[in-house]
């Protein structure tokens, strides 16, 4: 009895009919979306450019987990505290903590912070570009600068130093207060008013009144050093000098010093008080 079994070798190649793919004349997705846009001009140019060649993605990306974006936060956030350690910056906890805000009993005094505004006034007239007042000439609302101008710089300057006024404000008893700037933080005021009293001005809900100079401030030292028998019977403000105001709204200012310098604000009107 005789086996016809016959040994298959697996690496042999493969028969030329099963390379040859057959390719309909007339494929599928060309076809569909060429019929079905009828009421297109080109069909054939809208293919071409929306269709022919786009891969479309059958399942959504991949994303971070929640645990991992905190812990990325929380590595960031331990470099940055290493780098100002490095470079020995206080952080505002730190300042609070150690009572660095807080002012000596009997040191709120308005006298004492009117070298500070006088610097503020200097500060601005080189911030504003102001020119001098000339000697004989008058005080004129032509030598202000342009407004637009002005606003840009006005929201990112730093108050410390200013004498701000409450216009309006939803809480009576703050209409009228006026002060020297001497703290600012993200959501108030801290302020010495002309009586020697320190007070505490909220931002929220409040619209201030911002007066600017108009020329460029001089010292009073350097203004009566030729004159010696000039003696001040009180100090300058700015309310005594030719000035600009500002009204500034308390609900769009609230913001350090620190993030308003690097903030980009845009025009918007309000009617919020």
């Amino acid at each position: 009895m005789t086996s016809n079994t016959s040994t298959v070798n697996p690496y042999q190649p493969l028969p030329p009919h099963v390379h040859s793919v057959t390719l309909s004349s007339s494929p599928f997705t060309p076809t569909y979306v060429k019929t079905a846009l009828t009421q297109a001009s080109d069909p054939d140019t809208l293919y071409a450019q929306r269709v022919q060649g786009r891969t479309v993605l059958l399942e959504n990306p991949a994303r971070e987990s929640r645990a991992k974006k905190e812990g990325n936060a929380r590595r960031a956030r331990k470099v940055a505290q290493k780098k100002r350690k490095a470079l020995g910056v206080m952080s505002s906890r730190e300042a609070k903590g150690k009572g660095l805000w807080k002012l000596e009993k009997g040191a709120e005094k308005f006298e004492l912070f009117v070298p500070l505004h006088h610097l503020w006034m200097g500060y601005m007239s080189e911030l504003l570009g102001l020119a001098p007042l000339l000697p004989m000439a008058t005080p004129s609302a032509s030598a202000m600068p342009p407004a637009s101008s002005m606003h840009v710089k006005l929201v990112k300057a730093d108050m410390h130093g200013s004498i701000l006024k409450v216009s309006q404000s939803k809480n009576p008893s703050l209409v009228g207060l006026e002060g020297v700037v001497i703290h600012e933080t993200e959501n108030a005021f801290k302020v010495v008013t002309p009586k020697d009293k320190l007070k505490l001005i909220p931002k929220q809900n409040t619209i201030f009144v911002l007066s600017v100079p108009l020329y460029a401030f001089l010292s009073q030292a350097s203004s009566e050093s030729g004159s010696a028998d000039a003696a001040p019977t009180r100090p300058i403000t700015i309310r005594e000098l030719p000035h600009i105001e500002f009204q500034l709204y308390g609900n769009q200012f609230c913001f350090r010093s620190a993030e308003r310098a690097g903030k980009k604000f845009k025009a918007k009107e309000t009617i919020e008080l």
